[in-house]
C-alpha cells in the first residue's frame, strides 16, 4: 500500500468530496500549484488516473478506519 503524506491525504479527501483544485488550495491555505502537485503525487503513488478512482480509494480507506473493521 502506498504511504501518503498527511497533506496528500488532506488533498485526497477534499477532492473526493468534490472540491475543485482551487477550492482545495484555499481550504488548506496553499497555492493552486501546490494543491495540484499533491494531487498528482497521490495519483502516482496510488497508481490511479482520475478523481473518480481517487474517490473510490478514499471511500475504502474511510471504511477501513471505522471501529471494528480491519485486522
Amino acid at each position: 500500500m502506498a504511504k501518503l503524506t498527511v497533506r496528500e491525504m488532506q488533498v485526497a479527501r477534499l477532492v473526493a468530496q468534490g472540491m475543485a483544485n482551487r477550492d482545495v488550495a484555499a481550504a488548506l491555505g496553499i497555492s493552486l500549484r501546490t494543491a495540484k502537485n499533491h494531487l498528482w503525487s497521490t495519483y502516482r503513488k496510488l497508481g490511479i488516473e482520475n478523481r473518480v478512482q481517487l474517490a473510490h480509494w478514499v471511500g475504502r480507506e474511510n471504511q477501513d478506519e471505522r471501529p471494528g473493521r480491519g485486522g
